[in-house]
């Protein structure tokens, strides 16, 4: 198996930022998040964005670094500035975000380098934010052509999307990633006639010809339907700091394991394992070992 997690090589496109909290901030963005937490799995990971050239872009390129990610693909920006998300949280932890536009990831540009990077992945992963601007989308839907495996990270975040970019995406994606939220309102999109989680799930898969869907419940945990069948996990019961990350986290631990080849309900029970344990801690990117998930999902086990 270790044989295998090396040979992976996965590479995520979109924003990176600094989430600010009103008493801190923190490293983020949905694509970046993915990165960081693939790379502590020690799956190869890079990702493709922009930054300003200004100080917190350097602290962000640093960061990155230290954490394993490759920074080749980051590409520098001299006319806007590093993306920032102004972020509140509610009395239970979950968060809203303000995000400020346009800035460096809004700019992010096609050239030969990326597409290389793109097409030597196993898989290459992407949001619906860094489609709010012609320049960072026309590229996206360039890399896409190049891709082997493509997913599509669904990460609604009002009033950045239109109902033609998200199924312009899906009709192109591999695998699909929602919240339950965004599974209905996207089932509303294509005038769905049903009600229930599942049913929408096999109404989006033939709607779109995708075999792969994944659909977060928060703490009830996630279902996922992958070459035709059904995989669930009901959560794990913990105290939650903040949700800020965690379905990133939990993507990322996912797709860890589908490309290691294990089972679909290993894999859909390990990941909702790291995404509640990010929950669990502040920030998005609190440092989660496989022992500290192995131990979670086991307390009994010696």
């Amino acid at each position: 198996m270790n044989n295998i997690k090396k040979e992976i090589n996965v590479v995520c496109f979109g924003e990176v930022l600094f989430d600010v909290f009103p008493t801190h901030k923190k490293i983020g963005g949905a694509p970046l998040n993915v990165a960081l937490r693939l790379a502590s799995l020690k799956v190869k990971s890079q990702i493709i964005s922009r930054v300003g050239n200004d100080e917190i872009g350097k602290e962000l390129l640093e960061f990155i670094k230290e954490n394993g990610v490759s920074t080749n693909t980051i590409q520098i920006d001299d006319s806007f500035l590093t993306g920032e998300v102004l972020v509140q949280l509610d009395k239970k932890g979950s968060a809203s975000y303000t995000i400020n536009y346009p800035v460096a990831w809004d700019k992010i540009e096609c050239n030969p380098e990326i597409e290389n990077v793109v097409k030597k992945a196993n898989a290459f992963i992407y949001g619906s934010l860094v489609c709010r601007d012609l320049i960072s989308f026309n590229t996206l839907l360039e890399l896409i052509n190049y891709a082997k495996y493509k997913i599509f990270d669904v990460n609604l975040r009002a009033p950045f999307y239109t109902k033609e970019v998200l199924i312009r995406l899906m009709l192109q994606s591999d695998f699909i990633k929602f919240n339950d939220d965004e599974l209905y309102e996207i089932s509303s999109f294509l005038n769905s006639p049903y009600h229930s989680l599942e049913q929408n799930i096999l109404f989006i898969a033939e709607q779109t010809n995708t075999k792969h869907i994944c659909v977060t419940k928060g703490s009830h945990g996630a279902v996922l339907y992958y070459n035709e069948k059904m995989y669930y996990n009901s959560g794990y019961k913990i105290e939650v700091i903040d949700t800020v990350g965690s379905g990133d986290s939990f993507l990322a631990a996912l797709l860890y394991k589908l490309l290691s080849n294990e089972e679909p309900q290993n894999a859909i029970d390990f990941a909702c394992a790291m995404g509640a344990l990010v929950a669990k801690n502040e920030g998005a990117n609190p440092k989660i070992t496989d022992k500290v998930i192995h131990a979670f999902m086991n307390p009994t086990k010696k």
